[in-house]
């Protein structure tokens, strides 16, 4: 850690003490101030920055303590040091509790001073830099920076906006690919509970019997290898958000279980007799037909109106295709930029294949493409020979054109439309069977057939 410029404020009523440190401090390289007065410090630090402060326990004016309570008020980035002749273990304990970085007694040694004072450094800049990251991350996650200028996705900012502030649980459902946890993200990072964490758990991705101890917790010995108590994802979410992504893949076993925890408001980890009560707002994801879900007994009804008390469903890409060229120019600039390449946009024949391809794998999909294009493409601009063949095919090729032009037989031009309906839905069978007209065990069998 170098010394050189990092400012110290060092604050003692005896003048000696103040020089001596002085000129340690200033030896080590380090710019320093000194004071005599507290009083005087405390309006110091309104005014002026510092890295680092040191003072005494004892002084007339202000206590050390109560410095101490000042820099934590107008400066708390900055590590506070005690240093005192009268030190008993109940003013330490009292300085740390107050938030002071370190606590030394006199006489002390000054290499063990200065050795504090560096780390007193780097524990600033650790803090400087979570202060950074976090900034960061609420940025990335500002609804504002969600990409779309289409009404429907004016709907969901407005949404988004007024939802934010309140604790209300979110159902957030959309085909995937279309970002919905990313709208989940923006609600959390711009509401009431962004200082609070945000937890995400996918709940197809977890086996049922390790979901329910990864979301509630155990207690050791609850089973053979539980050999230390574990928290929940649920308790480790409060004061915050916890995001169940994909929900209906859960077991109708552990949905009960969820439903107990949130109609209840607490936590009881697997073994444990005691509760632990818990705030936490669940958003949910889910790019399944809920309402057939529960039809069909495989989720739960009541959980499903606990879950839903607000409902976002997101719009796939090819209904809010004027929102294209948007994305392309968004995802041009961020991998061009991390790629390092010097690709500054896409070509008039380019973007119409993007137009009119349906992006069966929305957003994602077309966030891939221009990566991929980016990586292999040798132009300044994206070019169609840069995009998959999937993408620029003749799009504009009628199905009936090409039944006739091929001979198709009748089943294999039945074929051929479900083909294009379920990419069109994205590969939702149960709204391409409603789109067909057919019920769902029909086109699972005319899909088997092929």
């Amino acid at each position: 850690m170098k010394a050189e410029g990092r400012r110290i404020l060092v604050v003692d009523d005896d003048p000696e003490m103040c020089g001596m440190l002085s000129d340690v401090l200033k030896e080590e390289g380090f710019s320093v101030l000194t004071l005599n007065e507290s009083v005087e410090a405390s309006k110091i630090l309104r005014k002026e920055e510092f890295e680092v402060l040191i003072t005494d326990l004892r002084m007339k004016g202000l206590k050390g303590l109560d410095l101490l309570q000042e820099a934590n008020r107008v400066a708390p980035l900055t590590p506070v040091i005690i240093i005192t002749a009268f030190g008993t273990i109940e003013s330490a304990i009292q300085a740390m509790k107050m938030g002071a970085y370190d606590y030394i007694t006199k006489p002390f040694q000054m290499d063990e001073l200065i050795l504090t004072v560096r780390k007193a450094l780097e524990n600033r800049l650790l803090k400087q830099e979570v202060v950074r990251l976090k900034k960061e991350v609420e940025s990335r996650y500002d609804f504002h920076n969600l990409i779309g200028k289409s009404p429907s996705m004016q709907k969901i900012y407005d949404l988004i906006e007024r939802v934010s502030d309140s604790s209300s649980n979110v159902l957030i459902t959309g085909e995937s690919g279309t970002g919905k946890e990313l709208v989940a993200k923006a609600i959390h990072y711009n509401g009431a509970r962004r200082e609070g964490p945000f937890i995400a758990v996918n709940c197809a991705a977890i086996p049922e019997t390790l979901l329910e101890s990864e979301l509630f917790g155990y207690k050791k010995g609850a089973f053979t290898d539980a050999q230390k108590d574990k928290k929940g994802l649920a308790f480790e979410a409060h004061e915050g958000t916890l995001l169940l992504d994909e929900v209906t893949e859960m077991s109708t076993t552990l949905q009960a279980k969820l439903l107990r925890v949130i109609e209840e408001k607490e936590v009881r980890p697997l073994g444990d007799t005691n509760a632990c009560p818990i705030d936490v707002r669940f958003i949910s994801t889910t790019n399944r037909d809920i309402q057939s879900f529960i039809q069909e007994g495989r989720f739960r009804e009541d959980l499903f109106y606990r879950l839903r008390v607000i409902d976002i469903e997101l719009p796939p890409l090819r209904e809010r295709r004027e929102d294209i060229p948007l994305l392309v120019q968004h995802f041009v600039h961020r991998y061009s930029r991390d790629l390092k390449r010097t690709v500054s946009g896409i070509s008039e024949d380019a973007l119409k294949s993007l137009l009119n391809y349906s992006w069966p794998g929305n957003v994602r999909e077309l966030e891939n493409v221009i990566q991929r294009a980016i990586t292999l493409g040798q132009h300044e601009l994206i070019v169609p020979e840069d995009l998959p063949a999937a993408v620029i095919r003749k799009t504009d090729e009628k199905l009936f054109e090409k039944a006739l032009g091929e001979k198709l037989t009748l089943d294999q031009l039945e074929k051929e439309y479900i083909k294009r309906v379920l990419i069109e839905e994205g590969g939702n069978k149960s709204r391409a069977a409603e789109i067909l007209g057919l019920d769902r065990k029909t086109l699972y069998r005319k899909l088997q057939e092929e």
